[in-house]
């Protein structure tokens, strides 16, 4: 019960502000242009000031294991790889691919990481390392795949294409702020106070505006039209990942706040930075918003569900 309890609080709350965008643009308080500058600064400023801070506040030299980042960076590439291949197959609509692939793929990992292991352990455990081996990877994997998959990107040579992704790759903004942060946290760079409040204050802004632009955008009718596949990739994110991996983890001896990190890693809801990156690279943000929403709902249950799993089969 307490598994439940603490999975319904991580997730509840963040749907639940998602509805309230939804309903403060059915009472005409946000606007369409308020909604795209919004947008634009999460992706922009928000986020990778979160992810900078994020970063650079935890000791990457702690705990270091090869072992483990070789596995969160073998298992994030294959994930990616692999439904971004299936998806090329099997999704009729090809303008489709990209946001289905990115968000069937991509988990709150830097969000629910940290808080989620400490929930359990009392301490971050292996979040941080999880952290820093996957989700750089999760923006470089997500800006290939959406800029190959754009419906803006009318380039029809390949080179321009692996060119325009390498490009978007080195001036992605959540690239950037964690390739800042890496360094600070190495070398354990302090910030003066001001600085570090002020980092802080900008940070606290991303999730909550990113959360209230998705829940505006969203568009009942729109989503129900793609609900086979709003429901495929959630199922894919929630169950289908974390049921591959999980074996090969445990095979590799991975226990306690190991598997639980890698749990966040493969099994948390779709990310709302899906969305805003979706919207800013020209692919289809209305899939991933449904994506988004459908899988923070259902999350509180599958978490729930693998938080128990392993519990019982004593691997946590």
């Amino acid at each position: 019960m307490d598994h439940f309890l603490f999975s319904l609080n991580a997730t509840m709350p963040v749907f639940l502000v998602m509805v309230l965008g939804w309903f403060l643009m059915q009472i005409k308080l946000f606007n369409q242009n308020f909604l795209s500058v919004a947008d634009k600064y999460v992706f922009k400023v928000a986020l990778p000031v979160l992810l900078f801070r994020d970063i650079a506040t935890t000791n990457l030299r702690e705990g270091f294991q090869l072992n483990f980042v070789l596995f969160c960076m073998a298992a994030t590439t294959i994930m990616f790889l692999g439904i971004w291949g299936l998806a090329s197959l099997f999704i009729k609509d090809k303008s489709m691919v990209g946001a289905f692939t990115q968000a069937a793929a991509r988990g709150s990992a830097a969000v629910l990481g940290i808080a989620f292991v400490e929930n359990i352990y009392g301490n971050s455990g292996m979040a941080p390392l999880m952290i820093v081996s996957a989700v750089p990877l999760f923006n470089i994997y997500s800006v290939i795949i959406l800029t190959f998959c754009s419906q803006d990107n009318k380039a029809e040579n390949r080179k321009e294409n692996i060119k325009k992704a390498f490009f978007n790759v080195l001036k992605n903004p959540i690239i950037i702020g964690i390739a800042l942060g890496v360094p600070f946290s190495l070398f354990h760079v302090h910030l003066p106070v001001i600085l570090s409040k002020t980092i802080a204050n900008v940070a606290g802004t991303a999730t909550p505006i990113a959360l209230l632009v998705v829940g505006a955008n969203f568009e009942g009718g729109r989503a129900i039209a793609k609900l086979k596949p709003t429901l495929a990739a959630s199922l894919i994110k929630l169950l289908a990942i974390p049921a591959v991996f999980f074996p090969l983890a445990v095979l590799m001896g991975f226990r306690g706040s190991e598997l639980v990190a890698i749990l966040v890693m493969l099994g948390s809801p779709t990310t709302v930075t899906c969305y805003i990156m979706a919207r800013n690279m020209g692919n289809d943000a209305e899939l991933s918003s449904s994506i988004v929403v459908m899988a923070t709902l259902l999350s509180s249950v599958t978490l729930t569900f693998w938080i128990f799993l392993l519990k019982t089969m004593s691997f946590i």
